[in-house]
């Protein structure tokens, strides 16, 4: 039986501490009115340098972009030429401070939102590639199972904070969503269109049907594993793997559509038919990932002495195989949507390649290229140092990725990571190390009767 460490213990707790006391920060400081957003970026001599150009025609600003900041008009002559035009221009350079100042509102809680999904989706892509195993009857695979039961054990509270964070952004406490927001609904006809769909009680009551069937599903399996260490016969395994079965249509239907719902549907003029499976593979990837992590760490603390390195270089080789469909689906949506260069669809990654070029060059680099460099020999998966690091490396990058995909709507070019997305994490990462290694100890870390157990035990490759 594990027994959590009050060392590590302290340590989550005070992640969760230090992390709560960041993120109050960043809310406090965050600018209350347009004053302050004015003189914000006087003292930081911003106006000049980080606005979005605007140019001046006879029918009065164009160039504007309600998610960017106008920049100075450098035309000299424009004062001369168009004196009758400053009101209006007046008028349009108030409304992008009245954006940056939402923008600069929305980082705190974007930070929120982009850790608390991180590590839910963490979570579920564990309890996803759990019900794998039993559905396809893996027989490498049981002397796992109490870790992965561990992990999805985080799917309970991370879920939980999911859905108060949808319900708070339908109560408009934060922009993250601006089809949320009836002023912007009632002069985009895009948006209108879709308003059937993307209304907020059908938000979330389809939030809570996902969330609640993905629980629901994860307490059963845990529960008939257990029971099936003290029972007769392999009724609840057969139990599990119709279950399993099951939970696995359930999941790829309502895990494209949760997809589009928090995250597609922050930029809510874009869409990508290749989406779910994107964030699917980035889901699948980092649970995989986070149960090499767990296993390396318990059996270099004396715990899971029945795992070989032949566990780890499957695990290993998953984060490979994982990361190269990532890739395989990053490029397929990029060089599609670029290549029909439609302005519509292509404006999505010109604002990521303009306004977030690091984090959006920098997370293919770390999710395709640093596994594939390190994790291509077979004899380095079997090196446990190798497979940690590279395991936080992809962590990082698609913790990136996320990023990428929820700040440009949210933020603009207001983003740095700095004290709210770093608390975010320290918080959110605290939190699910203490649920994860808390569920760890409820139970003994080898399962019992399962038919494949010796397999598993005896496995070599």
């Amino acid at each position: 039986m594990y027994t959590l460490s009050s060392k590590l213990k302290l340590t989550a707790i005070i992640c969760m501490i230090v992390g709560a006391i960041g993120l109050i920060y960043g809310f406090i400081a965050a600018p209350d009115s347009v004053e302050e957003v004015r003189e914000m970026m006087a003292s930081h001599g911003e106006h000049g340098e980080t606005h979005q150009e605007v140019t001046y025609d006879e029918e009065g600003v164009e160039g504007a972009n309600e998610h960017n900041f106008p920049k100075e008009v450098e035309d000299a002559g424009y004062e001369e030429d168009h004196e009758g035009e400053h009101g209006e221009a007046g008028s349009h350079e108030d409304e992008h401070y009245e954006h940056v100042l939402h923008q600069l509102q929305n980082k705190p809680w974007a930070a929120i939102y982009v850790a608390a999904f991180f590590f839910f989706m963490i979570s579920l892509g564990t309890l996803a590639f759990y019900a794998i195993q039993y559905a396809a009857q893996a027989g490498w695979s049981p002397v796992l199972f109490r870790v992965m039961e561990g992990i999805s054990a985080y799917l309970l509270p991370g879920g939980v904070i999911m859905f108060i964070l949808l319900v708070l952004s339908g109560l408009h406490l934060n922009h993250l969503f601006i089809w949320m927001d009836p002023e912007v609904v009632a002069t985009d006809e895009i948006i209108q269109n879709k308003s059937s769909y993307l209304n907020v009680p059908f938000f979330l009551i389809r939030a809570a049907i996902y969330l609640g069937g993905w629980i629901f599903f994860g307490y059963l399996l845990r529960r008939n594993s257990l029971r099936h260490d003290e029972a007769n016969d392999n009724r609840w395994f057969k139990t599990n793997f119709k279950l399993s079965a099951g939970f696995l249509v359930f999941f790829i239907v309502t895990e494209s559509m949760m997809s589009w719902d928090w995250i597609m549907s922050v930029d809510p003029h874009w869409f990508s038919t290749l989406f779910g499976w994107y964030v699917f593979a980035s889901m699948f990837v980092s649970g995989i990932t986070t149960i090499a992590l767990i296993t390396i760490y318990l059996k270099s603390r004396g715990y899971l002495t029945f795992v070989n390195n032949s566990h780890i270089h499957d695990l290993a080789k998953f984060m490979f195989g994982i990361s190269i469909f990532w890739t395989y689906l990053w490029f397929s949506q990029f060089m599609l949507i670029w290549y029909s260069n439609i302005p519509e669809e292509v404006v999505y990654y010109i604002t990521r390649m303009e306004d977030y070029r690091l984090p959006f060059f920098g997370m293919v680099a770390i999710n395709f290229l640093f596994p594939v460099l390190v994790l291509m020999n077979s004899d380095y998966k079997r090196v446990n140092w190798f497979v940690v690091m590279t395991g936080i490396v992809v962590l990082i990058g698609h913790y990136l990725d996320i990023f990428v995909m929820i700040m440009p709507s949210t933020v603009g070019e207001s983003w740095f990571i700095g004290i709210p997305e770093i608390s975010a994490v320290l918080f959110f990462g605290g939190l699910f190390t203490f649920v994860v290694f808390n569920a760890l100890t409820k139970a003994p870390l080898l399962v019992k009767r399962n038919p494949f157990l010796k397999e598993s035990e005896n496995y070599h490759y």
